[in-house]
């Protein structure tokens, strides 16, 4: 099998645990109290992400985030799902922060390459849709003026 075979799919982040597995990782991460381990927070961020709720996934992210600052060893696995959860937000510019981040410490990793790629789409995606709206915008306002001076000259 090839490297890529073993890295976590990024269609997986698409389908959210259910609602007793989100709760059996918030109830170990609130049980754990003041002393909350790296993995647990880990894993609750993780399955946060995974949620469809906006507001689960921004508390993934902050979680992500801490992690990311406290514990150098799981910086690359918080940089990729820092990523998607911020993807996930909408949040693109940030995703290819982190995914640029993760690619400077691992240059040749194709899941990291591939996350890049998605958010990349997404950019060029959002920036067509905005030059569209932006275009539209224009149309209208000139067809208003043409209308408002036409009606002017009568």
């Amino acid at each position: 099998m090839k490297k890529e075979d073993y890295l976590p799919n990024l269609v997986d982040i698409e389908s959210p645990l259910s609602d007793e597995e989100l709760y059996v990782l918030s109830q170990q991460y609130n049980n754990e109290g003041d002393f909350v381990s790296v993995q647990t927070r880990f894993n609750y961020a993780w399955g946060l992400i995974k949620s469809r709720k906006v507001e689960d996934q921004q508390l993934g992210v902050q979680i992500l985030a801490q992690v990311y600052k406290d514990t150098p060893s799981r910086r690359r696995e918080c940089l990729y799902y820092l990523a998607i959860g911020s993807y996930k937000l909408g949040e693109y510019t940030d995703a290819r922060k982190y995914c640029d981040l993760l690619l400077q410490i691992e240059p040749d990793d194709p899941q990291s390459a591939k996350l890049r790629q998605i958010i990349e789409d997404k950019l060029a995606k959002e920036g067509m849709i905005g030059i569209a709206i932006v275009g539209g915008v224009i149309a209208v306002g000139a067809a208003v003026l043409g209308a408002v001076l036409s009606q002017k000259k009568r």
